[in-house]
């Protein structure tokens, strides 16, 4: 799945259970479970990878600012913290192709390639799980901004 999901997802997470550490512990385990679910991937080259990978990392990035920028400040940790778990997992991949090594153990990076259910053809898995994801993100910010204008009233 492409970070930019596992990100809107995170912010969702944070967003409902205004937790901190509880966000960041799901947002961790929603990589997973969005991971499992067969989704675009399967690179015909590293180039494609790359030039997908890259895109979707700075749109990724410049998700997380926006909506943290956006959630209220007393909801603000809890968002970020999901949108840092949910990105967690896929942290592997820069530090391969950078560093030559993943920063987590076998068994997690065995895990994680084992759920993987990857295909050339499925983009629109991509598409409607950001665009659902995305509504519900600005949803559920929403919802909390809404009831923090409230309160200041």
């Amino acid at each position: 799945m492409l970070i930019t999901n596992h990100v809107l997802g995170g912010a969702v997470i944070g967003a409902v259970t205004r937790r901190p550490a509880t966000a960041f512990a799901l947002g961790v385990a929603s990589h997973f479970a969005l991971d499992a679910v067969p989704h675009w991937g399967d690179w015909e080259s590293e180039s494609h990878f790359l030039h997908v990978a890259i895109r979707d990392g700075l749109a990724g990035l410049a998700t997380m600012g926006t909506i943290t920028a956006l959630a209220p400040p007393e909801a603000r940790l809890a968002v970020l913290a999901g949108m840092a778990g949910a990105a967690l997992p896929d942290l592997d991949k820069p530090a391969v192709r950078y560093l030559g090594r993943s920063p987590f153990p076998r068994v997690v990076n065995d895990f994680h390639s084992g759920i993987q259910r990857e295909s050339g053809s499925r983009w629109w898995v991509e598409v409607t799980a950001g665009a659902t994801l995305g509504v519900l993100a600005a949803v559920t910010v929403g919802a909390l901004r809404k009831r923090a204008t409230a309160n200041a009233r």
